[in-house]
């Protein structure tokens, strides 16, 4: 499995995708976009990781997926650097899994890649955010050398604020 940016190959695959998270509330925020034009939606996201046209408080942000056997398995959205707002509700990752693949620890191995990929970006501190009520990130977060920070209530829902401070993380393996 690897990390790959999004291109036209995977087409299909992501039709597929959006199909089977069906009406769930979809992560990270890219999932979203309009992607019937499939050519204009990779520009969007080129054009977040190059932060050209970000909508006011947003920072630049870069999307992979996660791919097994020419699928798209799971989805990453990397934030570059944090504005202060996001700092405190949001965080520097967004990523899902394949409602079909749920369950086989990809969320932890997605985790782990992103937390590598954001790395080799240059940065040092990250923080992580969950909803309270979903375990399975919580768990990715943990399983990657999270640690708990603060919880805050955003909107209607309990959201758990995880660190991972990278230089800690190195020096310990």
């Amino acid at each position: 499995m690897n990390l790959v940016l999004p291109s036209l190959e995977y087409l299909q695959s992501y039709h597929g995708y959006i199909n089977e998270l069906g009406n769930e509330e979809r992560y990270p925020f890219v999932l979203d976009f309009d992607y019937q034009d499939f050519t204009a939606y990779l520009i969007k996201i080129k054009h977040f990781s190059e932060g050209i046209n970000l909508p006011c408080g947003y920072v630049p942000s870069s999307t992979f997926w996660l791919i097994h056997h020419n699928e798209i398995v799971g989805v990453t959205n990397l934030r570059h650097h944090l504005n202060p707002q996001i700092k405190h509700c949001g965080g520097h990752i967004g990523l899902s899994i394949r409602p079909s693949k749920r369950g086989a620890g990809l969320g932890i191995l997605l985790m782990k890649l992103s937390i590598e990929k954001l790395h080799s970006m240059g940065n040092s501190e990250l923080h992580i955010h969950c909803y309270e009520s979903n375990l399975a990130s919580e768990r990715a977060i943990i399983c990657n050398g999270g640690v708990f920070d603060s919880a805050i209530k955003s909107d209607s829902h309990i959201v758990k604020r995880y660190i991972i401070n990278l230089a800690a993380c190195l020096k310990s393996k």
